[in-house]
């Protein structure tokens, strides 16, 4: 006898692991509203091994971006643009003739009009708010980690940036290394297989021994342990800095292109972001680091770690 058909909830959102765990919030607030549905995530392949700290999906749609049609086969429900309001993305769910959509308004699509100054979690619990499902803003904590944490209760820099426009100089960096190694801080320089160089000639200005340098050597899963399990996080404005958030660990957080009003952490965290909005130049891709980014200095940083420490000991 054939198994009654699950309805089919697919939600899109081909980017990157901090632009994943922005939403969520939105997500879960999905699970709740079609308990009775099987929740598809289509994100890239890589982010895998994070969704189980999420909670409540029921099926990882590898899904590398938006150049090819989705591969999905077979029927789709509910289908929910958390991607963007674009008309790639719609194009894409479209091509899936889903029963309803979720969504930002655009030509047959029934949502909220997009606000470009929102925050990233507000935007989307926004959106699922306004089509009848309950979704708070401050439901963005990770599940505990499944995997061992690598080591604990140490002082991760990561170094590592997509673009050069979010990249913190490497010789300050080393700086702030070489104080809190002094410190007694167990100072670990983090960065993915890509960032190797950098996160090397981190460790090797700080006078730290190579076994500080771990760039590359975690898989993602041991990556999110190792912050939930570290005694405080420095970072630019990375996906670090958001599993920071997501585990409650104290964080330092150095924006330069981005507005830390539209991705920064909650302000009622263990966490400080510094910048200079005054002279964010605002370009992403930049291929040399944003001037809100090079107006913090060490010294900012340091400042802002006995804060964090300070506060914690109270």
């Amino acid at each position: 006898m054939d198994k009654p058909h699950r309805p089919v909830l697919l939600v899109l959102r081909a980017l990157k692991l901090g632009d994943l765990l922005v939403a969520v919030p939105a997500l879960r607030g999905l699970r709740r509203g079609f308990p009775d549905h099987e929740l598809v995530l289509a994100v890239p392949g890589w982010l895998s091994p994070v969704l189980p700290l999420i909670g409540g999906i029921n099926r990882h749609l590898a899904t590398p971006g938006l150049d090819d049609p989705l591969p999905w086969e077979g029927t789709v429900d509910v289908a929910v643009n958390l991607h963007g309001n674009g008309p790639e993305s719609r194009g894409r769910l479209e091509q899936l003739s889903p029963t309803y959509r979720i969504g930002h308004a655009a030509p047959g699509w029934s949502g909220p009009t997009w606000d470009d100054d929102l925050h990233e979690r507000d935007r989307w619990v926004r959106l699922v708010n306004w089509h009848g499902l309950a979704a708070e803003a401050n439901d963005y904590r990770l599940c505990p980690p499944e995997v061992s944490a690598p080591l604990e209760d140490a002082t991760l820099l990561h170094v590592g940036a997509a673009h050069g426009s979010r990249q913190w100089p490497v010789e300050r960096f080393a700086d702030v290394a070489a104080v809190l190694a002094l410190r007694g801080h167990r100072v670990v320089i983090t960065g993915g297989r890509q960032d190797l160089l950098r996160a090397t000639a981190v460790a090797k200005t700080a006078g730290l021994p190579e076994s500080a340098c771990v760039a590359g050597r975690w898989e993602l899963d041991e990556f999110a342990a190792a912050i939930a399990a570290a005694r405080l996080v420095i970072t630019a404005d990375t996906s670090a800095g958001h599993l920071a958030t997501a585990y409650g660990t104290p964080s330092v957080v150095l924006f330069g292109p981005a507005a830390p009003e539209h991705w920064g952490p909650p302000a009622d965290g263990p966490h400080i972001v510094l910048t200079d909005a005054e002279v964010r130049a605002g370009e992403p891709f930049a291929e040399v680091p944003d001037p809100a980014i090079l107006a913090v200095l060490p010294g900012h940083v340091l400042d802002a770690v006995d804060s964090l420490e300070a506060h914690d000991a109270a």
